[in-house]
């Protein structure tokens, strides 16, 4: 299929290669000229000089952006996805959006363009390796015929039936994802104050009913933040749970326990750790100490 990636990030690049090693022809854009240059001409990628072009020139468009602001930017400009996609064009939204954003952003596609939520969960390494979860907001029928390429990103694709629900589905997941971390901060805090040795303690969690798998991926960055690239932000942890508990708050749900994990990442990225990964909150819990 011709396939298009707007977005050359932690995460896109990845998705990308994994395309192009699938024998799928791969158009590339990204805000960083230089950037996507450079990966068309190693990868063997298309270079699209606008957004427009890229959606021109595909069939499928996977938009990996970092938030709201960004993606309407890069489909509503005036050389933005809406502008090249033709009837036909499927534009699947992996990024961490607001489901309002994504209502609007249907609203105003072109007639004949689809726009569908499919949110992955997983870090750069499932990116790498084509275990991501995707969350699409849509039926099984819909991603029957989008098969080719959703199953090279990930390792299972969860239909969920509706528009929207892939959004609200991955900010559900984040919300748990970043209460973990916090928690899992706040305990290796509690055990280093006592004397463990940080690799001990992992072990323990690891091994113990509190075990998850994030902890076991997560781990090279637990233990030794500095020498690994960063994976996920402060920041986008941040604005995450900002997104989660404004929906929440529209539908009148309370979520506490998100309040207060955000809480803490304000005040982390107040700090400074914005640009760290997020497992430089673990950093941020030993300095609570009295």
């Amino acid at each position: 299929m011709r396939v298009g990636v707007a977005g050359l990030g932690r995460m896109g690049a990845p998705m990308a290669r994994r395309l192009i090693a699938a024998g799928h022809q791969v158009g590339v854009w990204t805000r960083d000229g230089a950037k996507a240059e450079d990966f068309a001409a190693t990868h063997g990628a298309t270079l699209a000089a606008t957004p427009a072009a890229l959606a021109q020139a595909s069939e499928v468009v996977i938009v990996m952006l970092a938030d709201d602001r960004a993606s309407e930017a890069v489909h509503l400009g005036p050389d933005g996805l809406f502008r090249g996609a033709a009837p036909g064009t499927v534009l699947l939204e992996t990024g961490t959006m607001s489901p309002d954003h994504l209502a609007a952003l249907r609203q105003a596609a072109p007639e004949g363009v689809r726009v569908i939520d499919v949110p992955v969960s997983g870090a750069t390494q499932a990116a790498t390796e084509g275990q991501l979860v995707l969350m699409a907001g849509c039926t099984e029928a819909e991603a029957a015929p989008l098969a080719p390429v959703l199953d090279v990103l990930g390792r299972r694709v969860m239909c969920l039936g509706t528009r929207g629900a892939g959004a609200v589905m991955k900010l559900a997941v984040n919300a748990l994802l970043h209460g973990v971390n916090q928690a899992f901060s706040e305990a290796m805090a509690l055990a280093e104050a006592g004397g463990i040795d940080r690799s001990a303690a992992f072990d323990v969690f690891e091994d113990s009913a509190a075990g998850a798998p994030m902890l076991r991926y997560r781990r090279p960055l637990y233990l030794d933040e500095a020498a690994h690239p960063v994976s996920f932000t402060v920041a986008l942890a941040r604005k995450d749970m900002e997104v989660a508990l404004a929906v929440a708050g529209a539908h009148g749900i309370g979520m506490p326990q998100t309040a207060l994990a955000l809480d803490r990442l304000r005040q982390a990225e107040a700090a400074g750790y914005g640009p760290r990964d997020m497992a430089a909150m673990l950093e941020f819990a030993g300095k609570d100490r009295a």
